[in-house]
């Protein structure tokens, strides 16, 4: 199968790969940046400028009129420097949004292909955290340090070089401070990150309340527990406010204490600076000069408290992609990745000396042996968990299974995922319907005729019925149909997309026995060419 180099180059696994794919909005951020931070220079010049030109006026050495071309000129340097300024923050934004949108994508997509088994034992509401919030946080993480590249790393060095350009002395002195809120900010990353931590893993706990409490209202209701899953839910919801007020503080708290920090060094300008306006410092400045340096190094202390504020957010961002990471494939993979999915004709199946354990290692089933042609319909019957379902679902190869599962002599399990899904249809025990109309939970985007799956079922004339008929919608998880009205509905999609092997558990427990025998039929006559 062909892949295009896009889908080669791309790993989604790497944060690097986000970045080299949005390529060309960074470039527009890069330039835009550049022309932002280097005419923020502009604004401490200009400042200092005027203050020193505004005093020669009220002395009557100066010219308004030089005041006034001074002041024309600030506002044109301004407005290009605030367009400059919008172009970057709309690029990034554009950028943080694409980055979004193909990492979710991604993460959605390997979800989709986990089996169930797995998912509900990391539970739903651990998986809603990290497929939103933890994939929010990180492409946040992401956008700030874009932005702060040239807010915060362009920005200081330009002010830098203002002001080692006035007066390196006193330069270095005051530059003794801000390194001082870096290492602040590193000290705190284990206690940020541990409660950024807390906080996510609060947020699947209360996501996991939340969904059981949706789905298992009714169940609450009639035994009378809902006074007492409400007490759970509360301390579920208690637990949830209080890291998330934790999280919230230590972001929060930290950024004003790095600024303090970073601008210590005004009362070295203070009292070495009026030293050099009036003579006797290290170099001999004017009231405009003073003003300038002083503007200056206020704006770095800010860019340089802005840094430290960077680094929480890097670190909380490293605890969600650390999160999510996992759930990451190593590439991307071909949008044409379905196209391998073909019905592929089997003439015989064997199982040989098949058994089955748990992961709890709880044994299942032990030297199961059986074989099959096409066009035999086999029943498998036992006792109630004797291991039929878990039997079923050994085809699915979800866990992986001791002796042999061969179809025309491959091994089922070594299979690519894509080709035995080309071989191997499957309809549980508990049919799994969308909050979709009839006709979309049976074709699923096929282009057939649903009727004719309908019929086979017995439910063409209930369907015609019902008020919108083919357009009904049937609620989530088939709540607005009868058992047997949604077991019917998920065995018409399991034949609309018949495979050569199906395996169907149970297809008749909610039918009556006329309905269940004209359906029995109606599949012997469409399973000719398939092993059932």
């Amino acid at each position: 199968m062909k892949t295009n180099r896009k889908s080669a180059e791309f790993q989604p696994n790497r944060v690097l790969s986000y970045f080299k794919a949005e390529w060309r909005a960074l470039l527009i951020v890069t330039v835009s940046g550049l022309i932002y931070n280097i005419g923020l220079l502009t604004g401490p010049w200009f400042e200092g400028t005027m203050t020193g030109y505004l005093v020669e006026v009220l002395n009557g050495t100066g010219q308004f009129s030089g005041m006034l071309m001074l002041v024309i000129r600030f506002a044109v340097v301004t407005a290009v420097v605030q367009i400059s300024l919008y172009v970057k923050r709309f690029y990034v934004r554009r950028f943080a949004n694409n980055v979004n949108r193909r990492m979710k994508e991604t993460l959605y997509g390997s979800l989709v292909k986990k089996s169930r088994t797995s998912l509900r034992e990391e539970g739903e509401g651990n998986i809603m955290t990290k497929a939103i919030l933890d994939v929010d946080d990180c492409v946040e993480g992401m956008r700030k340090f874009t932005t702060e590249i040239f807010d915060t790393g362009v920005a200081l060095t330009a002010y830098l070089c203002m002001l080692l350009w006035y007066d390196w002395r006193l330069t270095i002195l005051c530059m003794l401070f801000p390194p001082i809120s870096y290492v602040t900010a590193e000290k705190m990353k284990k206690v940020i990150q541990k409660a950024g931590t807390a906080y996510k893993e609060q947020s699947g706990r209360l996501s996991t309340a939340t969904l059981d409490r949706a789905e298992n209202a009714m169940t609450y209701r009639v035994f009378g527990l809902e006074k007492k899953r409400q007490a759970v839910y509360e301390e579920n919801l208690t637990s949830y406010e209080k890291a998330a007020v934790k999280a919230n503080i230590w972001n929060a708290a930290m950024p004003p204490i790095y600024r303090i920090i970073s601008m210590a060094g005004v009362f070295f300008i203070l009292y070495f600076g009026q030293k050099n306006v009036l003579g006797t410092g290290w170099q001999a400045w004017s009231i405009a000069s003073f003003t300038t340096f002083l503007v200056c190094f206020v704006k770095l202390s800010v860019k340089s408290s802005s840094a430290a504020k960077l680094f929480n957010a890097v670190h909380k961002a490293q605890v969600s992609w650390n999160r999510i990471k996992p759930l990451l494939p190593q590439e991307e993979e071909n949008e044409t990745d379905e196209v391998k999915v073909k019905k592929t004709h089997v003439e015989a199946l064997k199982v040989k000396h098949l058994s089955f354990t748990y992961p709890d290692g709880k044994k299942i089933l032990d030297d199961i042996s059986f074989s099959a042609k096409k066009g035999q319909i086999i029943g498998i019957t036992g006792a109630v968990a004797c291991g039929k379902s878990p039997l079923g679902k050994a085809f699915l190869c979800e866990y992986p299974y001791e002796g042999h599962i061969t179809v025309d002599g491959v091994e089922l399990q070594n299979m690519e995922q894509s080709v035995r899904t080309g071989i191997v249809g499957y309809l549980g025990h508990d049919p799994e319907l969308f909050n979709d109309s009839v006709e979309n939970n049976v074709l699923m985007g096929e282009q057939k005729k649903t009727e004719d799956f309908l019929k086979i079922v017995c439910m063409a004339e209930e369907v015609n019925e019902m008020d919108d008929g083919l357009q009904t919608l049937v609620g989530n998880g088939g709540v607005r149909l009868s058992g047997g009205q949604g077991k019917r509905l998920a065995l018409a999609r399991t034949l609309c997309h018949k495979k050569t092997v199906l395996i169907l558990d149970d297809p008749f427990s909610a039918l009556d026995k006329s309905t269940e025998r004209q359906i029995f039929a109606n599949l012997k006559a469409q399973s000719k060419e398939n092993i059932v």
